[in-house]
């Protein structure tokens, strides 16, 4: 299990790493390490020290992702839910901006968080009603899942494969299995925000029930991916083909 999961660890986030971060990781090793057989170990071997810059731009990109998420947090602690919203709004657009000056593109999924939280973010302030962007989680998730569910049957190639097919070698099934999944799961994500959001502890006062769905936001639909994450890393690395570095194939390695 530990060498299944070193060998995608960093998968997710080559995948959406500039062109000069990707070759910096590939000239020192790190991502061909992070894909072979002994996965994390040899990332580690593989680099050292010339692979922590790749490292800490892996990191950053995962911060730099969470960052609206985590100030929204820590602003409903400090203050409430409609100042935690402008807080997310404001990050949302920052994120988005700032990403594109350092890369002069946009990531889809930042587009879509920034259109959903503007819109029922917005509503959420002007009609001072916190349902509004108590449904925003449910709608990015849903938004996703149509995205991926409609690829396993439109276009050439499904979402899941577009995004990692260039770091990970998988049979085409096996990218529809992995698409399937993740569709399904960020479809049943939408629904648990929706239950914790508004049906769960009904005999709870109203800001106890809003304090339950945010610490369930932050910690528990992140927890939850992480988990999936990690179950799907493993599936993937049973299937997995080895992509020799001379351009033969598998077969013509085995026959030799």
């Amino acid at each position: 299990a530990p060498d299944a999961l070193g060998k995608l660890r960093l998968s997710p986030f080559v995948a959406s790493l500039s062109k000069h971060e990707r070759a910096r990781g590939e000239r020192n090793g790190l991502i061909q390490a992070s894909l072979a057989p002994k996965g994390v170990l040899a990332a580690f071997e593989a680099g050292c020290e010339n692979s922590a810059p790749f490292v800490t731009a892996c990191t950053m990109k995962f911060l730099y992702d969470l960052f609206p998420l985590l100030l929204f947090f820590a602003a409903f602690k400090f203050y409430d839910i409609y100042v935690a919203t402008a807080v997310a709004i404001v990050a949302s657009f920052l994120q988005t901006g700032l990403f594109w000056l350092k890369h002069r593109r946009f990531e889809t999924m930042h587009l879509i968080t920034l259109a959903v939280i503007a819109v029922f973010g917005g509503l959420t302030l002007v009609l001072h009603d916190d349902t509004f962007i108590k449904w925003k989680p449910t709608l990015v998730y849903w938004i996703l899942a149509a995205l991926l569910l409609a690829s396993q049957w439109f276009g050439k190639k499904t979402v899941i494969e577009r995004m990692m097919s260039a770091q990970v070698a998988l049979p085409a099934p096996v990218w529809k299995r992995l698409n399937l999944s993740w569709g399904i799961f960020f479809a049943a994500l939408g629904a648990v925000n929706i239950y914790v959001a508004f049906f769960y502890g009904l005999d709870l006062d109203a800001e106890t029930r809003r304090g339950i769905w945010v610490n369930f936001k932050v910690f528990g639909l992140l927890g939850l991916t992480l988990l999936f994450v990690v179950g799907q890393a493993v599936f993937m690395a049973r299937h997995m083909q080895h992509k020799p570095e001379n351009g033969e194939s598998v077969i013509d390695r085995t026959a030799k």
